[in-house]
């Protein structure tokens, strides 16, 4: 169904038209729950929605229409492989160049916006959700020991400059909280509209995470000068990866 849809890109096709092309005429098959549940497993795959189409759009009693651009480009040829090997579940044989390990990189389909390989979104996910929860047990740490924050702060700057290093931690560390939350909250019930969202709260993230970036200084008597700065340098650089981790899995259209 998705070649049919590639193959009149920014066309409508109509069901009947999917209908002759997918099942033979003597083919007893519920059609359109067959098909409905086919177009719901193309949008998963492409992190596409029924509301807010980005890739294939339903038109009520028509069809459907495949709504990106596409760029038609030579495959080699396919290829019948052994049933234990690289069929698949349907008995089709797959070309064996989708399993070359040696498959040029040129073949290899690319993001969009960001040309590199598509990755996996569920594991794009669970990284970003890894990093809130990160930030989480940063805030949740400081909160609770902000006595050793006074006391670590008070032995390098004097009077008033301590209890504003105090203060910060209070205040970013309350702030934080439910921000991180609601970013863990979107990232795992599958929030379509992450993009838009976290890119509109980025730069607060990136003014909070490099805050909280010099926080290993808090624990110089303990870990060094070296670790410290160490672990400063690849904190500067989380808000970033965070920002590519939501683009890899919720990238918009026209960005």
């Amino acid at each position: 169904m998705l070649a049919a849809l590639l193959q009149n890109a920014g066309q409508v096709v109509t069901r009947d038209e999917l209908r002759e092309r997918i099942w033979p005429a003597d083919t007893f098959v519920d059609f359109d729950h067959s098909l409905n549940t086919a177009v719901n497993k193309i949008r998963e795959s492409l992190g596409d929605s029924a509301s807010n189409p980005r890739f294939v759009e339903t038109l009520a009693r028509r069809g459907y229409r495949f709504l990106a651009p596409v760029d038609h480009i030579a495959t080699p040829p396919a290829a019948v492989v052994p049933a234990q090997g690289n069929s698949t579940r349907t008995g089709v044989s797959a070309p064996h160049w989708l399993n070359d390990p040696a498959m040029p990189a040129a073949d290899i389909a690319l993001h969009p916006e960001l040309h590199l390989p598509v990755p996996r979104r569920g594991l794009v996910r669970a990284l970003f959700a890894l990093i809130q929860i990160m930030y989480l047990s940063f805030y949740l740490s400081g909160l609770s020991r902000l006595h050793d924050v006074d006391r670590v702060a008070s032995d390098f700057l004097p009077g008033w400059r301590a209890l504003l290093i105090v203060g910060a931690v209070l205040v970013t560390g309350a702030v934080g909280i439910p921000l991180r939350f609601y970013l863990l909250s979107a990232v795992a019930f599958d929030f379509r509209k992450l993009a838009g969202k976290f890119g509109r709260l980025f730069p607060f993230v990136l003014a909070l995470d490099q805050l909280w970036a010099i926080a290993p200084f808090l624990l110089l008597p303990r870990i060094g000068a070296g670790l410290a700065f160490a672990a400063t340098a690849a904190l500067l650089y989380v808000p970033f990866s965070e920002r590519t981790l939501v683009r890899m899995a919720y990238s918009l259209p026209n960005s």
